[in-house]
Parts: C-alpha cells; sequence; structure tokens
C-alpha cells in the first residue's frame, strides 16, 4: 500500500518508440524513458533535470496520459492511472494538469483567450456560460492579467503574457498536481523569475504540487525540493536540494553543476568538460550509458549496468563509483 504523503508514485517507467525507416529496413527501438521509479509528496516541487533528449518530456507526458507507457505503473492517490478506462481518467485528468514549453504553439491563434482558458470547463461540462466566464476572469487577475483581455487573441500578448494565460488554463479546473515542461525556457530571463514567482505563489495559496522539468540547473536550484538528475532514460542521481547542490555524487550531475554561470568573473572555478557526443537511445552503450564521457569510468563501468542506492535518507546514485 502507498504511503498517504505520496500524492504520486511512480514504478519501472519504461517508454519505448518504435520507429519504422521503411518497409526493407530494420525497425529501431528508441528507449525514451528506461525503468524509472520515485514519488512524489504533497505540495512539493519535485525537478527532473537533464540534457536535451535524455527523456524528461516523455516522462512529464506519460503521467498526464498524453503518451501510453510501454511498461511500469504511475498511482496517484493510490490509483492507477493507465488501468482507468478513458472515462475514469477523465474524472481523474482534472486534478493533473500540464503547462507546456512554448506559450507561442501551445495556444490556438484563432481563439480568444477566455474560450482558451475556459474551454476545460466545457469539455468537462463546470458550470453554465455566465460561471464560466466569472471564473476565468478571476483567474486572468491571480495570474496577474487584466479581466479585459477575456476577448483578445493569443497574437496580442507577449510570450510572459502567454505563459500566464497557460497557467490560467492549467488552474481552471482546480489541480492538485501540474507537470511544468519547461515552463520558462522560451522566455527572457526577466521574465523568467516573475513567472517563477509566480507558479511559487500560486504554490503557496493553493496548495498545488508541481513536477518541475527543465535543463537549467540554476532554475531547479531555485524553484525545486528535490531534484532528479536524468541521463539517456534513467535516473543517475536522485536528492534534496541541499545534498544535490552542496554535494553531488555522479560524475554526470558534477559536470552540470560545473557548467552553471556565476556573476563574478574572477571566481576560480572547476569546470569539468565532458568528451564526445550524447549517445543514441536507439543504441545506447552496454553498462552505464554515460560511461563513454564519463571522466572516471572504470571497467565495470561499461560491463555492469548500475543501479540507485541509498547513500543518505533523501540521496540516490546509480554509479559504481559508490
Amino acid at each position: 500500500m502507498m504511503s498517504i504523503q505520496h500524492l504520486l508514485e511512480i514504478t519501472h517507467l519504461k517508454k519505448t518508440f518504435v520507429v519504422n525507416r521503411g518497409m526493407f529496413s530494420p525497425k529501431i527501438f528508441v528507449k525514451a524513458v528506461d525503468d524509472v521509479s520515485f514519488n512524489v509528496i504533497k505540495s512539493e516541487s519535485f525537478g527532473i533535470v537533464g540534457e536535451s533528449g535524455c527523456g524528461k518530456t516523455t516522462i512529464g507526458r506519460l503521467l498526464v496520459r498524453l503518451t501510453q507507457p510501454t511498461n511500469g505503473t504511475v498511482h496517484f492517490e493510490n490509483e492507477e492511472l493507465f488501468s482507468m478506462s478513458r472515462k475514469q481518467f477523465r474524472k481523474k485528468q482534472c486534478e493533473l494538469q500540464m503547462i507546456f514549453q512554448d506559450p507561442f504553439a501551445s495556444l490556438n491563434p484563432r481563439i480568444p483567450v477566455g474560450r482558451i482558458i475556459g474551454e476545460p470547463l466545457a469539455v468537462h461540462g463546470i458550470g453554465n456560460a455566465s460561471e464560466r466566464r466569472k471564473a476565468v476572469e478571476e483567474l486572468l487577475e491571480i495570474v496577474g492579467l487584466k479581466r479585459s483581455f477575456y476577448k483578445r487573441y493569443p497574437h496580442e500578448f507577449s510570450g510572459g503574457q502567454r505563459q500566464r494565460i497557460c497557467i490560467a488554463r492549467a488552474l481552471v479546473l482546480k489541480p492538485k498536481v501540474i507537470v511544468a515542461d519547461e515552463p520558462v525556457s522560451a522566455l527572457d530571463v526577466s521574465i523568467q523569475s516573475q513567472i517563477l514567482n509566480l507558479m511559487r505563489n500560486l504554490q503557496k495559496e493553493l496548495g498545488l504540487t508541481y513536477i518541475f522539468i527543465s535543463h537549467d540547473l540554476s532554475v531547479v536550484k531555485h524553484f525545486c525540493n528535490r531534484i532528479a538528475v536524468m541521463y539517456l532514460g534513467k535516473f543517475v542521481e536522485t536528492a534534496s536540494k541541499v545534498d544535490l547542490y552542496r554535494s553531488p555524487l555522479h560524475p554526470y550531475t558534477q559536470s552540470l553543476l560545473s557548467a552553471i554561470p556565476v556573476p563574478d568573473p574572477a571566481a576560480n572555478r572547476n569546470r569539468i568538460v565532458l568528451t564526445g557526443d550524447v549517445p543514441s537511445p536507439a543504441n545506447p552503450p552496454s553498462g552505464c550509458s554515460f560511461h563513454t564521457r564519463c571522466p572516471k569510468a572504470m571497467d565495470i563501468c561499461s560491463k555492469k549496468l548500475p543501479v540507485l542506492r541509498n547513500m543518505a535518507e533523501t540521496h540516490q546514485v546509480a554509479c559504481h563509483l559508490y
């Protein structure tokens, strides 16, 4: 039985995409998510970081059932999401929403923003037209926009304003969990801080739980309580924010942290530069998938797959060094 404290529990989640190159070519199997397990505690911000193509966005899409898994389970409040019928999940879907990366592509340019935000209410049959409009106008104010923007179209807004509209759309069904997929990566740095502060304030006011997906470790440090570092479809390290930034264990995590820019040009930094490219998920290396780029690789690394080991109460690492 899952702990009541765990709002979400993900177990052995896998997603393999099949690429068909043609009638006479063999199929390619791409392991986007390869046996990932973790849990999320109510009202926390759980961060997933890694390079582009590591599978973190696929995890987000799996959690809201936009993509079906190849294997594994996702329990949300003790209910397994993928065993639900479409009708059963539709009720649960209200409590599990997603903010997408690109605020320009995720809004229909032909529909006014009031209708965009209120559409989930209409789809789920919540309220009448006047009640839905009132709820949308209140949400516009909550996310820092004017009620008069109700009839405007997405092209009339800046990138930061569009992302506020996307946040309002995610909030309109009063969810418990929001999966935020790179929610500030397409925005200017000054706007990023405004959106992050808005999301943090909403979390305090509404008791939200975030799964925050990003490639930017400095953003994740500001926003998240616990962080998982992902490489080529697997978690290589999970830890509390304090433990991860104070004492990173995995060589990959150490290299990522060493690349974070600092404002002091005179600071003496031990920059860890990785050699080579990220291997293809269609043909990953044997053993530890990071050993081809790891500065501390040993013979065992190319032969045996490391598993996540508990190094402390809130710190796990998958590395043969430990």
